[in-house]
């Protein structure tokens, strides 16, 4: 026997209809969302990660040369960076930073500078006008303020270094001053604590004078103030104070890390050093990649679970005022 329906069965079923039309408008939006969301992060993550690395430029301090970097170039070039260590010329303040700025003229793309010991003051002031340095890394290193000096921070935090040192008088192209050279039986116990006997004796004889102009000279600007900077704080250092080193790195805010090692950290503690390196590398210093990438997908999750949200509102009330309507236009 066939069925028949029963009066108002037909309006019931197209309101049902419908209804369905709508729920299933509004499940197509809330699977076509997140592939939208998806697209903008994928997007983000192609553009960080073609990014180029920076070339890491090492800048070494007083009574040494550029080979005092050389186990942390080794490390650096086996990972793929691109690094520059120049001789620093020891000659004053102003002369060695004007130096080290050219050099950083002639490199092309980002840069991170890295200072050691009295290094730390050459690179605050060459970098102060290179918008392309975009960290700077220290490593138990000066780190003076606009009309601070080596002399200034030492006489705040006393070290064992003005007991190690001997003046001697130079001339050069008719100019002359003086030199500051570590007594030879001073350079372990002062400089070079964590180093064998025999290495400190190669570095007394092979040693580069620093002219006392590159203490006493006074910096006119300081480029941590605008340029994100990493610290490496040496524990046992005897030649820089590792308080001053903590005052300093805390006053710039800089990311700072404490190795028990003394003042020639790069040489006895390569690795540290390379990893802090490759901290201040990994990052877009105006803007932690970590953070901006949480707070961009944070955002976009945000934005599409609110879109979502209206999108199903408003299919679902589109549905039932039609169904109204329809119900309202039947005689």
């Amino acid at each position: 026997m066939p069925a028949f329906p029963v009066p108002g069965s037909r309006r019931r079923m197209r309101s049902a209809h419908v209804m369905a039309a709508g729920c299933a408008v509004a499940i197509c939006t809330v699977l076509a969302a997140p592939v939208a969301a998806d697209s903008g992060t994928t997007t983000t993550t192609t553009t960080t990660t073609t990014t180029a690395k920076p070339t890491i430029v090492l800048v070494h301090g007083a009574f040494a040369d550029a080979s005092s970097w050389n186990g942390v170039v080794e490390r650096l070039e086996r990972r793929g960076y691109t690094v520059v260590a120049p001789a620093n010329p020891l000659r004053g303040l102003y002369t060695d930073s004007t130096y080290i700025a050219s050099v950083l003229d002639s490199i092309k793309g980002p840069i991170v500078l890295a200072g050691h010991s009295y290094g730390g003051a050459v690179i605050s002031t060459a970098a102060a006008a290179n918008p392309r340095v975009k960290s700077l890394v220290y490593v138990s290193a000066l780190m003076p303020d606009v009309g601070e000096s080596g002399m200034s921070l030492g006489a705040k935090f006393p070290s064992e270094l003005g007991t190690a040192t001997k003046s001697v008088p130079y001339r050069a192209g008719g100019v002359s001053g003086t030199d500051l050279y570590l007594k030879p039986d001073r350079i372990h116990p002062v400089f070079a604590a964590d180093l064998p006997e025999s290495t400190a004796r190669v570095m007394a004889v092979t040693q580069r004078p620093a002219a006392t102009t590159a203490f006493s000279e006074t910096a006119k600007v300081a480029a941590w103030k605008h340029i994100p900077s990493w610290f490496l704080v040496a524990k046992q250092d005897k030649t820089i104070n590792p308080d001053q080193e903590r005052f300093e790195a805390k006053r710039a805010g800089s990311h700072t890390v404490e190795i028990n090692s003394s003042h020639v950290a790069m040489i006895s503690h390569p690795d540290a050093v390379t990893a802090l390196l490759q901290a201040a590398t990994a990052t877009d210093p105006a803007r932690p990649a970590l953070a901006a990438t949480g707070t961009t997908r944070g955002a976009r999750a945000e934005t599409a679970l609110t879109g979502i949200a209206a999108s199903t509102l408003l299919a679902g009330t589109g549905a039932v005022l039609l169904g109204r309507r329809l119900r309202r236009s039947r005689p």
